[in-house]
């Protein structure tokens, strides 16, 4: 099988998933307890509006027509209209979309960065001080509850030494960005990144725990191999031996763990955005959930799910890059 098919089959996958989260997500609003109309109306909704609400939904078709209509609306963008916020669902989510994917990916890239040369280092100095070091911030790291380590981030560096902010996102990135780039101004970028910094190292540190062992775990069993001392029989430099040839063959472990935590990050890091107040689509859920916001929770839940489908078809993707041996079939 080709890589051009691969890629087809696993993103027609992946709309079929898609497809079975629209449909628990609608079939959810029925088999709630109470009418439908509760589920979507205000608490305080007036008789007259919630008879306009049951109208406006087609409460009155057959249930399989409103499944119907509903995914044709979100075949045309269209999520529901929240009768709490007033305004449409799909306004309110992707406007939380950007700040959460932003804290996911500087979580990663954060994980990243320290995980992988901690894992190697601790791999190759086995026994070691290094080796000790690496592994107990590892464990340290896995046993840390994400609100205890915000917290205390907060507590200590922003509140004791003012170094940080201690919460919300006065800007985005991308109006960060433009700013520097059509007027040279930099105040965007640097408050930015200042408000980034602390929920980045909450989300990351687990992340970044768990690559570790995984990377060390894997360099051990890959530097016991013979094509490793064959490698090193050849002359190979010591570096080129750990970076090109072992560390390859141990990231396809590393790239599933990142696929997966890199989906529940963009699901919405629901902790840690509400400890640091931060505007993504964890914090809106929590609070539509507080205020049976049904249009705004479907919104949410279905934007999670295709963030799912859409990080683990490029994670199968990239497992044919790193590795040749993976059979398409």
């Amino acid at each position: 099988m080709s890589l051009a098919r691969f890629v087809l089959r696993r993103v027609l996958q992946g709309l079929f998933v898609i497809w079975g989260v629209i449909t628990v997500v609608f079939a959810l609003r029925f088999v709630t307890p109470g009418s439908p109309v509760d589920a979507v109306a205000p608490l305080d909704a007036s008789p007259e509006l919630r008879a306009r609400i049951a109208q406006e939904l087609g409460l009155d078709q057959p249930i399989y027509v409103q499944y119907v209509d509903y995914l044709f609306g979100l075949l045309q963008g269209d999520m529901g209209y929240s009768y709490i916020s007033g305004t449409p669902a799909a306004v309110r989510v992707f406007a939380r979309l950007p700040a959460t994917i932003e804290l996911a990916v500087a979580a990663t890239l954060v994980a990243l960065v320290f995980s992988i040369p901690l894992g190697v280092i601790s791999a190759t100095r086995r026994h070691k001080p290094a080796d000790y070091a690496a592994t107990s911030f590892s464990l340290v790291g896995i046993s840390t509850p994400n609100f205890w380590l915000g917290i205390m981030l907060i507590l200590i560096v922003s509140v004791n030494l003012g170094l940080l902010p201690t919460s919300r996102r006065p800007i985005g990135l991308l109006p960060a960005l433009e700013l520097l780039v059509f007027q040279l101004e930099v105040t965007g970028v640097r408050t930015w990144i200042a408000h980034m910094i602390l929920p980045a190292l909450t989300l990351g540190t687990y992340f970044t725990a768990l690559i570790v062992r995984l990377t060390r775990s894997g360099m051990l069993d890959e530097l016991g191999k013979s094509y490793v001392r064959a490698t090193r029989a050849k002359g190979l430099p010591e570096t080129l031996v750990r970076y090109k040839h072992v560390l390859r063959n141990t990231l396809i472990p590393i790239v599933t763990i990142l696929g997966l935590q890199l989906g529940t990050l963009i699901g919405g890091a629901v902790i840690t955005e509400f400890v640091f107040s931060w505007p993504g689509l964890g914090t809106l859920v929590i609070n539509a959930i507080t205020s049976r916001d049904w249009t705004i929770i479907q919104g949410s839940l279905i934007v999670i799910g295709a963030g799912f489908v859409i990080v683990n078809t490029a994670v199968d993707v990239l497992y044919a890059t790193i590795n040749p041996q993976v059979i398409y079939d």
